[in-house]
């Protein structure tokens, strides 16, 4: 399956898709990136006189990028009829991420069975250095079900 493929998928949109591009996938590996766009809301209110994103949309990014896109990939035609559901995450916050910087997430898979993918995740900035990193998991679920 295409990078293109995968984002055509995304049961995200616009303003709370947080995947720009993909650079490299296959079936232990997601890497991509999104920048935070500096006219983003968010901003507004977070932090006053400093603005800085939000740790809930890094641990968001990660689990788009570093889980949904993979588990897309993983799940190939089937993923029409199914959704994603988070169901834990661990994340360690090392560095601030500012209004108008690039990232890019690694998402590693640790296991993928019974519906369930557990990743190991990490984001960088355009330096490389390590902005926030941890594991992931969520649950696919049949939407017909749902």
């Amino acid at each position: 399956m295409t990078a293109t493929a995968i984002l055509e998928r995304l049961p995200y949109s616009h303003p709370f898709l947080f995947v720009d591009g993909l650079d490299h996938v296959d079936a232990d590996k997601v890497t991509g990136h999104f920048t935070f766009r500096k006219d983003m809301e968010v901003y507004n209110g977070h932090f006053r006189d400093y603005p800085v994103t939000p740790g809930v949309l890094l641990t968001e990014t990660m689990a788009q990028i570093g889980v949904v896109c993979l588990g897309i990939y993983l799940m190939g035609d089937d993923m029409p009829h199914h959704a994603f559901a988070l169901t834990s995450t661990e994340v360690e916050f090392l560095l601030p991420v500012l209004p108008g910087e690039k990232v890019t997430v690694t998402g590693e898979k640790i296991y993928f069975r019974f519906g369930k993918l557990k990743c190991r995740v990490m984001m960088q900035n355009e330096a490389g250095e390590e902005v926030c990193s941890g594991i992931i998991a969520g649950m696919i679920i049949n939407r017909k079900d749902a």
